[in-house]
């Protein structure tokens, strides 16, 4: 499905989703990110083998360091993970592409440990807080059109309950 499709799929109360999925996608709406790193952090979880493995090991890496982060217990923090991560450092794509999906994957996630550790080592490289915040509203434009759109396939909802219809 092309992008016009995927817009046009979209119902009208979310007709700012339809604008921003036009605009985050493109350069100027994207400022900082070159058109693959764009496409990239857009497609996670479609598009190329490394973004793949971001997904893959942010939706792990994300419950465990939120749980480090909530829990109101730092002995945790010092105990091993004792999980493999591999594939951090054998990705097969450029450091900070990896970088940038795995802090869009995580903001989606909403691991603030996880995005602390991403911005930071963007930041270290240079990468702009323009090109990061770029990355992060790809990533949330992209969830919440995947929301709605699986909301809108899902079965129909039946007549409303009498106390609302009322």
């Amino acid at each position: 499905m092309n992008i016009e499709k995927l817009r046009d799929a979209l119902p009208d109360y979310a007709r700012d989703l339809k604008l921003n999925l036009g605009s985050v996608l493109t350069a100027a709406g994207a400022a900082g990110l070159t058109e693959k790193q764009i496409w990239s952090i857009a497609l996670a979880e479609v598009d190329v083998q490394g973004a793949k493995a971001a997904a893959a090991i942010m939706g792990m890496n994300n419950i465990y360091y939120r749980f480090l982060h909530l829990v109101e217990d730092g002995e945790y923090q010092s105990m091993p993970a004792r999980l493999r991560m591999n594939v951090i450092a054998n990705h097969g794509i450029d450091k900070l592409d990896f970088e940038l999906i795995s802090l869009a994957v995580s903001a989606v996630n909403g691991c603030g440990l996880c995005m602390t550790s991403h911005e930071k080592k963007l930041r270290a490289h240079e990468v702009s807080r323009e090109a990061i915040q770029s990355a992060v509203r790809i990533a949330a434009t992209v969830h919440a059109v995947a929301g709605v759109l699986e909301f809108e396939q899902s079965a129909p909802l039946a007549s409303p309950p009498s106390e609302l219809a009322a």
